[in-house]
């Protein structure tokens, strides 16, 4: 006969499988900056692949184990958009990778790492957050971590803003400028996702405090 702790505590493998996949997401976060960082290298295309590989593996188990677990820890909607957000966070960086690979000679000039340092610290946030889960729902320490989360936005957002003024005002190659801001925009795209999935953690932790 099975106690009830037993029960439950097959529930409790959904925080450890979203905390390997958070990280598999800052995985893909750091080989991105680190890429930008240093130009005059090629993008290893397999440090991008590899993460969202072992993302895509882990949301695969994710949902296999959604419809074989009896009880959660978390409610399983809950647990299903946790692991679709996260798994667009290194889909979209490898995206970033696989474009960048083609175009970088044509805008090895424009400044992408610090959009992506910002990418970077707004996945280490989510890391914390998926963390704060077994940690009793705590509000507070998951409100802090939402603000800096939305802090991390707002500051890419400013960012952009030179690269922009440089690229269309002061520049004079279109080609470029429409490079670059495809590029811009993907990784603003995944700093959304990171938002997206504080935005989850968030309300998951006001609905059961």
């Amino acid at each position: 006969m099975f106690s009830l702790q037993t029960i439950f505590g097959k529930g409790d493998k959904f925080y450890g499988l979203l905390e390997q996949s958070a990280a598999a997401a800052h995985e893909s976060a750091k080989a991105l900056r680190q890429t930008l960082e240093h130009t005059e290298r090629a993008p290893v295309m397999a440090d991008f692949s590899g993460a969202r590989a072992r993302e895509k593996a882990l949301a695969a188990q994710i949902s296999e184990e959604l419809v074989n677990t009896f009880v959660t820890a978390l409610d399983r909607e809950d647990i299903e958009a946790l692991n679709s957000a996260l798994y667009k966070i290194p889909k979209t960086v490898e995206k970033f990778a696989e474009r960048y690979s083609i175009v970088a000679e044509r805008v090895r000039d424009v400044n992408f790492a610090q959009r992506a340092c910002v990418l970077e610290e707004s996945v280490s946030v989510v890391v914390d957050m998926i963390g704060e889960l077994r940690q009793g729902l705590r509000i507070d320490p998951v409100k802090k971590l939402q603000d800096r989360l939305q802090a991390l936005e707002s500051e890419g957002d400013r960012m952009l803003l030179a690269p922009y003024r440089t690229l269309y005002v002061e520049g004079d190659d279109a080609m470029k400028a429409m490079l670059a801001k495809d590029l811009f925009e993907l990784i603003e795209k995944a700093i959304d996702k990171c938002r997206d999935v504080g935005n989850i953690v968030y309300s998951i932790v006001l609905k059961n405090s």
